[in-house]
């Protein structure tokens, strides 16, 4: 039984690495359940502290992998128009996966700043380039914390 526990316990965690880079799988969460398995077998005997502190950190930058995108708009000098547009382009993204994640923010924030101010191009690119920062760094926090469950696992099944 152990045993069974720990290959699903992996088999969630790199799991969650995909679903760290392809948006139809839910990264970080997968990837906390997969210590949560483990925790339940004879190889890992996790603290509630530790399990609660990890699940707050996995919710947190699930969250946050929604928001990026909007912050790195604003931080790249969007106006509201290009903060709105990167938010509708992270919902329209989410029904044309897996480019539509990637080109979603990019794009809703490129034409919002467009429409806000169809004169200044330049800033509506710099705009979405804020977008797709933000993308980047949410996924870049995903890794990381599926990189740490699986540092996890395998500090505990060894």
């Amino acid at each position: 039984m152990d045993t069974a526990l720990a290959i699903v316990s992996i088999i969630l965690i790199l799991t969650g690495f995909l679903g760290s880079v392809l948006p139809v799988l839910p990264g970080a969460p997968l990837s906390w359940s997969g210590l949560l398995v483990l925790h339940f077998s004879k190889y890992a005997d996790f603290s509630f502290t530790f399990l609660a502190v990890s699940f707050g950190i996995m919710v947190v930058i699930t969250a946050l992998d929604y928001f990026i995108p909007l912050w790195g708009t604003k931080k790249f000098g969007g106006t509201r128009g290009g903060v709105i547009g990167s938010g509708i382009g992270v919902v329209i993204g989410l029904f044309f996966l897996p480019i539509g994640i990637i080109a979603g923010p990019f794009l809703g924030a490129l034409i919002g700043e467009l429409l806000q101010n169809p004169n200044e191009s330049k800033k509506a690119l710099r705009s979405a380039t804020g977008s797709f920062v933000g993308f980047l760094l949410g996924t870049g926090f995903k890794l990381a914390f599926c990189g740490w469950t699986l540092w996890q696992f395998f500090k505990a099944v060894t």
